[in-house]
């Protein structure tokens, strides 16, 4: 890589950081010495035999090389590294349409450093937002394990030296992390796509959608506004799941420094996106820097990545995600650990839906060069970690260029750029991460209060229960939750009932009842991701409905209180002698788009608290 030196700095560890991090190691020691052995002996065998393709047998290799091309005699000759790449190229969502350009690209940059690429396998990419509401988003979170699985098969073909993952959404990058890992010895990297510009100010589409909740405007005038928000290929630009998703692989060290936010096709995007690719070859167990992702992804990396979600109030949906990623690495990472992390990590970032920044705004406040490097002053990351760019979280402070058409990396001494979007760690907007737990007698959830007014972080008001979104938002248009304050529990959206669908369709009718005074507040165990914005949630609470949770026993009218700051959440009426009501749809039932196909995973996927995973302990 070109780069300047990297200037190391002597921080002490914030001492909460030091002991959360310390809790993990010895939680996880049996774990994570399994997995560690099986990957270093995979490791001794790689090094052993030279590249992977090497060992097969003649027919094996001749099916592996039948379409290459130009690519043939490199792949017959088994001594350049092979590389795998693995998309999720498709041309229905904005954020991987990018990614249609990027095999030739990196084919071409593989090849001049030495190695030779081909494109593995492909795997499923859904869009929330297309399915927002639609019985399709029942599949959303089933859809990381299976993009795992997809990950496992076509890295099984054993072909492989390395893998260069092609993932920015919501499910896909976990998923593709996860099953990168059980091939932890293998060096892998992301490679980003990047944002797409900024379009309609985020403030003026959430005005539109809640006018048109309210009937005021149109479905043209509403199709207007959301098309001018997404409107060019690439990320959607608020910091929702997809985008959180690529600052944390950007702090747990598995992208290239500052190339997380860089647009698509741009200059400076498609230099990036072949340093990846030549970075990628030097890594491999023949090459002189060997970083196999299992190694790179230890309990440092995983207390950086909470850290980082924490510090810029990111999506909710990893409160399960890192859960399973860390999973995969032989690594037990536990909601107390987040909580624990939260009273200590400020917020040092203002992204819509916490703000009316969106992430390009971010970027070019110094982004994830100024976040990353006030974090590690304050001692609130650990710099002693291993990443593809070398050892040290600190190369992260630099930020990449062209300079006479060539890709460098330059180190930001300068703090923040906008201070109302990116601020230092010894002035944050709030002193905590904005991610709470709550409990009490209706179990364990999830709170998001970085975008909740400081009043409405408490409230105690009557239950309104609804077995099914939908049914909250017929109540919504037929005016029955009108003048009234109340808690609305949506049950039996849970991981074991329905696949735990988001509910951010929900937002703005609720948002509109909290702009006319109205105190409200919802209660569930499924999710809203990062975008509830400024309605007060309790979210992801576990015990589930399906599972026995006593969220099945509220009635209406029974009082309910949440309050945010102090971590509480109980229903405050005796629950004794009640039996569930609702259920689940049963298997015969829960059909259509598919869903059937998933059944087996209603039964075996684990709570949310677990990471809503199926595939338990590994």
């Amino acid at each position: 890589m070109s780069r300047l030196s990297v200037l190391r700095r002597d921080v002490m560890t914030h001492p909460a950081v030091a002991e959360v991090t310390q809790r993990i190691v010895e939680r996880s020691r049996e774990s994570r010495t399994a997995y560690l052995s099986r990957v270093d002996a995979d490791a001794a065998e790689l090094r052993r035999r030279g590249p992977a393709r090497g060992h097969l047998g003649c027919a094996n290799l001749a099916h592996g090389f039948a379409a290459a091309g130009a690519d043939k005699p490199l792949l017959r000759a088994s001594t350049r590294p092979g590389v795998a790449i693995v998309t999720s190229y498709n041309d229905m969502l904005s954020a991987h349409q990018p990614y249609e350009s990027y095999p030739p690209e990196l084919k071409k940059a593989v090849r001049a450093a030495g190695g030779v690429a081909q494109v593995a396998g492909g795997v499923p990419a859904m869009c929330d937002g297309v399915t927002q509401g639609r019985a399709g988003m029942e599949l959303s979170l089933y859809s990381r394990d299976v993009i795992a699985m997809s990950t496992a098969i076509a890295l099984s073909h054993d072909m492989f030296d390395a893998s260069l993952l092609l993932g920015v959404c919501d499910k896909i990058v976990p998923g593709l992390f996860i099953g990168a890992l059980r091939f932890g010895h293998l060096p892998a990297m992301f490679v980003p796509a990047g944002p797409m510009p900024s379009g309609l100010p985020n403030k003026v589409k959430a005005r539109a959608r809640q006018a048109f909740a309210e009937g005021k405007i149109g479905r043209e005038e509403m199709l207007d506004a959301e098309a001018d928000s997404y409107h060019s290929p690439g990320t959607c630009t608020f910091y929702g799941t997809a985008n959180s998703n690529q600052l944390l692989m950007e702090v747990m060290g598995l992208h290239l420094p500052g190339s997380t936010f860089v647009n698509p096709r741009t200059e400076l995007r498609q230099a990036l996106t072949a340093a990846a690719a030549r970075r990628v070859v030097e890594l491999t167990a023949h090459g002189e820097e060997y970083t196999p992702i299992g190694h790179v992804v230890d309990e440092k990396a995983i207390v950086n990545a909470v850290v980082a979600l924490l510090a810029s109030g990111g999506s909710t949906n990893h409160t399960m995600h890192l859960v399973a990623m860390a999973n995969a690495a032989g690594i037990t990472l536990t909601w107390d650990d987040m909580a624990a992390l939260s009273k200590v990590v400020p917020l040092l970032t203002r992204m819509y839906p916490n703000g009316q920044a969106d992430v390009n705004h971010f970027h070019a406040a110094g982004g994830m060069q100024v976040f990353i490097g006030t974090l590690l002053d304050a001692g609130l990351l650990h710099d002693d970690v291993l990443t593809v760019a070398g050892r040290g979280l600190g190369h992260y402070r630099s930020a990449p260029e062209l300079k006479e058409g060539e890709l460098v990396w330059t180190e930001r001494a300068e703090g923040s750029g906008d201070l109302s979007v990116l601020r230092p760690a010894d002035e944050p907007f709030s002193p905590d991460g904005g991610i709470h737990m709550v409990g009490g007698n209706l179990g364990r959830a999830v709170s998001k209060v970085s975008a909740v007014k400081p009043e409405h972080l408490v409230i105690e008001a009557p239950a309104k229960v609804f077995d099914d979104q939908l049914d909250l938002l017929r109540a919504f248009e037929a005016g029955d939750l009108d003048g009234q304050d109340f808690v609305a529990v949506v049950r039996y959206q849970g991981p074991s009932a329905n696949g735990m669908p988001e509910l951010h369709k929900l937002t703005p009718p609720l948002a509109v009842l909290l702009d006319r005074g109205q105190k409200v507040a919802i209660v569930t165990d499924g999710r809203m991701s990062g975008a509830s914005g400024k309605v007060p949630a309790a979210i992801h609470l576990s015990p589930e409905a399906a599972d026995g949770g006593a969220i099945a026993l509220i009635r209406d009218g029974d009082p309910i209180r949440l309050d945010s700051t102090a971590g509480t959440l109980d229903v405050l009426a005796d629950l004794s002698g009640r039996t569930p009501e609702g259920a689940a749809k049963p298997d015969d039932k829960w059909v259509g788009t598919g869903r059937e196909l998933f059944a087996a995973f209603r039964r075996t996927v684990g709570p949310a608290e677990r990471g809503a995973s199926i595939f338990g302990g590994f």
